[in-house]
Order: structure tokens, then sequence, then C-alpha cells
């Protein structure tokens, strides 16, 4: 059994739904943002839940799903772009299972369920990567890319390097559910 990852009580915050929520962390815009359970929101990282597109049925910016982790330190802001003169923000969705690890910048349209995304990527405006994806360490994607489900990306510009195995949903997801498992209070504090 792998040794348990404590955080300090008073630093984060725990929903109804078993979200833990770094009061170290800047959510900006919360009644635009969905965590779906389970996901942890870790020290410094920023959700910018407050740029979206104003009028009706444009509430929601970024929703996660169960069982995210978000890194030390990562930006999470929804993709933009300006048609025929008007600026406007469009919703991010991320799946269950998904790890984005820390210094990351996720301008992404849509990441799919167990996917892995390394320490200090950039993942460009509008990206869609598909279900079991795995993308490495220091990895930059541009803008529009879409990558493929049980696919590994690396590099600057980031490359498809190689297949994922068949088991990478079941890889990831116990992955997941077991660092959830591990966060836990440091008793005392």
């Amino acid at each position: 059994m792998e040794a348990p990852i404590y955080y300090s009580k008073s630093e984060f915050i725990e929903t109804d739904t078993g979200n833990k929520v770094s009061r170290r962390a800047t959510i900006a815009g919360p009644q635009n943002i969905i965590l779906g359970g389970k996901t942890v929101i870790s020290t410094g990282a920023i959700i910018r839940g407050d740029l979206r597109r104003t009028g009706p049925g444009h509430a929601v910016v970024i929703s996660l799903g169960r069982y995210c982790l978000v890194g030390e330190g990562c930006v999470m802001r929804p993709p933009y772009k300006t048609y025929r003169g008007n600026f406007n923000y469009y919703p991010m969705k991320i799946g269950d299972h998904v790890h984005i690890g820390a210094n990351s910048v996720v301008e992404a349209a849509t990441i799919g369920n167990h996917v892995e995304i390394g320490k200090n990527c950039v993942i460009g405006k509008f990206t869609i990567i598909k279900d079991c994806a795995k993308i490495a360490d220091n990895t930059v994607i541009p803008p529009n890319t879409v990558i493929p489900a049980l696919s590994h990306f690396a590099g600057s510009p980031g490359r498809y390097v190689e297949d994922m195995p068949e088991s990478t949903m079941e890889v990831v997801e116990a992955r997941t559910k077991g660092y959830y498992r591990r966060f836990m209070p440091f008793e005392g504090r």
C-alpha cells in the first residue's frame, strides 16, 4: 500500500460531495464551476470561472468530473475567441479521472475521461483531448489540436509518440482513486 499524502485540515475545504479544495487556490466565479465530486484542487491552482459569455444559457464555464486532480500552480481558464468583433469565452468540460500535473496551463474545450496531463504543460485553446490519452511533462499542445483516444503526446509542439495500452482506463482510474484515498488530513492540526 502506498503512503498517505497528508494535508493540513485547516488549509483545505471539504465539500458535501467529497471535493477537497485548498484555501490557497483561487476559484474565481465559483457559481460558474461544477466539481463532480472527490476532486482535489491543490494549493496555488487558479480556476477562472469568472471568464464567461454573458446572456442566458451561458452560466457554467468549467465542469470537472469525479476523481479529478488539479495540481499545484495549475491555471485553468475557458477558451476564447473573437467572432464578428465579439469576444467570447466558451465552456470547458473535463471528464472523470483526469490528473493535471503541477504548473500546467489548460485552455482546452474538452478533456475526456481517464486522461493524464503532466507537469508544466500548456494545453492550447479549444484543444480536444479524447479518453485515455496521456500528455507527457513539459508538453505544449497547440490550439485547436485533437488528441485521439489512447494516444501519448510529448514535446513542444506536442506530437504523437505511441498508443497507450488498452488497460489505460483501469490504470488511471486506480491511480486517481488511490490518490484521493491517500490524500488525508494530518491529525493534530
